[in-house]
């Protein structure tokens, strides 16, 4: 009986203490347009993700998402599915970054992914000030994404496919995205914040796609790295990456941030 008592006890113990809250110790965020949010798996424009989740896209328990209500659970695919919740979503280069990154480096730690990305978003959507609101939520996730500790690590960017449809936007867009960086350093407080954003695989128009493409691939920055998505398999619908692409970016992007040294970042 005594021991019965104590198992009792023991039990209900056990139910009053609160279970440790999740915490990651390197922060990524990502942003841009769809092929961030990740489609694929969805062959056509608003179709159905066929549910296919390679493993390098698989939950692990190092690798944790920061949810739409700002609290960190375990990532897993679509991992913009709260975010980009207008749009169906799929694989995207998330998953496949932290998975290599912890491939490379054992002992990198806890993984915190902040998903942020909007499908069909041009590049003035993402201003400082923009009535959609899509830059203040990145600041504002980016901040809470800190409150439980780590340290932001990089942002990774993957947008432009909107801005190929008229020669204006084409035309400003190394400009506007000059000063998107910019300005996220500044309101990050995060002047040597890393940025590794990816250079156009698609558009609507090719002769305008590589206007972008010249302009992400020209743009001076520092701590800037660009990865190239040309010549990536793409889905049905000709805008989107494929699944096996994703994967593809994901290990791009993680080998391009290995090369970043790693003493930079909000603190």
């Amino acid at each position: 009986l005594k021991m019965f008592l104590f198992f009792i006890f023991v039990c209900l113990l056990a139910a009053c203490v609160e279970p440790q809250e999740l915490s990651p110790e390197n922060i990524f965020l990502l942003a841009g347009q769809s092929n961030m949010a990740g489609r694929g798996g969805v062959p056509k424009v608003n179709g159905h993700w066929n549910k296919k989740v390679p493993a390098e896209c698989s939950p692990n328990p190092s690798i944790l998402q920061l949810s739409l209500h700002r609290t960190w659970v375990v990532a897993h695919e679509p991992l913009h599915e709260e975010i980009d919740k207008y749009k169906t979503c799929g694989v995207g280069p998330g998953m496949p970054f932290a998975h290599e990154v912890l491939a490379k480096d054992p002992n990198f730690g806890v993984i915190g992914l902040v998903p942020c990305a909007i499908g069909g978003t041009k590049i003035t959507d993402w201003a400082k000030g923009s009535s959609t609101g899509h830059y203040k939520q990145l600041v504002e996730r980016a901040n809470a994404s800190l409150k439980s500790g780590g340290k932001i690590k990089a942002l990774l960017w993957y947008q432009g496919e909107s801005d190929t449809q008229q020669q204006t936007d084409a035309r400003l867009y190394k400009r506007r995205l000059k000063r998107l960086f910019t300005n996220i350093r500044a309101d990050l407080n995060s002047p040597n914040l890393q940025i590794i954003q990816v250079a156009l695989a698609s558009g609507y128009n090719n002769t305008l796609k590589e206007l972008v493409r010249a302009a992400q691939l020209g743009i001076d920055l520092p701590d800037l790295q660009t990865v190239d998505a040309k010549g990536l398999p793409l889905e049905q619908d000709h805008l989107h990456l494929s699944t096996a692409a994703q994967v593809r970016v994901g290990k791009m992007l993680a080998n391009a941030f290995l090369q970043f040294p790693h003493c930079s970042g909000l603190r």
